[in-house]
């Protein structure tokens, strides 16, 4: 995949793309967590865990995409 030279040290891309997704859930579960306290979900730790793979998979095609 490659890795990004930030002042000689190597960052890979994947460690980016995760921290792109993080951010991207913390936004994200502030809507979602309405439904949650709904009762919609009842393993609300494995909800957030495929939330997130979601978002890593979408934040890995834009960089696959964009050409970085």
């Amino acid at each position: 995949m490659g890795e990004f030279n930030v002042y000689g040290v190597y960052i890979p891309t994947l460690l980016v793309q995760g921290l792109v997704a993080y951010v991207l859930l913390l936004f994200v579960i502030r809507y979602t967590d309405r439904w949650m306290e709904q009762g919609s979900d009842a393993f609300l730790g494995l909800f957030n865990f495929c939330l997130y793979l979601v978002l890593l998979l979408l934040v890995h095609w834009v960089f696959v995409w964009s050409g970085f």
